[in-house]
């Protein structure tokens, strides 16, 4: 496969390396190369099978529109930018392109998900949760803070669920949460102790949608990977 990264910052980075490790073709581009997703023809694309972007909230939905528009095949791992999921969606489908997003693509991540869900249907906790990333981050909270706390409320409705948010120093992503009743505290905890978990996740991603037409979210084909 020939892979187009967007970002080259410390995750992206690692989704490059990752790739060509895996044997695949990449192709990287930083912000100021592809600025307002300038970069983004059809020219430029020929030959590229999925697009990866780990970029911000504002230049991801830019570079969705330009590649979606031309049916390309994209891995989105950056967060901040759903309240235009819909419209990427649809864009999609209508072009015959391929959309992958996902607020964490590691797999351990996504099994904290499953195992967040189950307790959820603990009767009589209430539930917190706390997130640490490191200082440059932009989104607070985190994506995954936002969907632990969404998986929470899909099971039980209109519970409180807070979330503190952290950023410290070149933390690479920690997130607990905490389930506490009157008999007992349970916490649920994964800690990242690198970013290659989510770039081997987000190389993975990009192999499953090689060739594929549609919309997913990560959480629901991580199990095909």
């Amino acid at each position: 496969m020939l892979i187009l990264v967007l970002g080259k910052g410390k995750t992206g980075s690692l989704v490059a390396e990752v790739a060509r490790e895996r044997g695949h073709g990449v192709r990287a581009l930083d912000i100021t190369e592809n600025e307002h997703a300038s970069a983004l023809t059809a020219p430029n694309l020929a030959g590229v099978d999925v697009v990866v972007d780990f970029t911000n909230a504002e230049a991801a939905i830019e570079n969705m529109r330009a590649v979606l528009a031309l049916g390309g095949r994209m891995v989105v791992g950056t967060t901040g930018w759903y309240e235009h999921l819909n419209e990427m969606k649809a864009l999609a489908i209508k072009r015959g392109g391929g959309l992958l997003y996902g607020t964490n693509f590691s797999i351990g991540v996504q099994k904290l998900f499953r195992l967040v869900a189950e307790v959820a249907r603990l009767d009589g906790y209430q539930f917190s949760i706390d997130e640490t990333h490191h200082t440059s981050k932009l989104d607070a909270p985190s994506g995954t803070a936002l969907t632990l706390k969404e998986i929470i409320q899909s099971v039980r409705p209109g519970v409180d669920v807070p979330i503190a948010s952290h950023r410290i120093g070149d933390a690479k992503g920690e997130h607990l949460l905490r389930a506490v009743s009157e008999c007992d505290t349970l916490e649920l905890r994964h800690d990242a102790h690198s970013r290659r978990g989510f770039a081997l996740g987000a190389v993975r991603a990009a192999e499953w949608l090689g060739g594929k037409s549609g919309a997913w979210d990560f959480r629901e084909i991580f199990d095909q990977l």
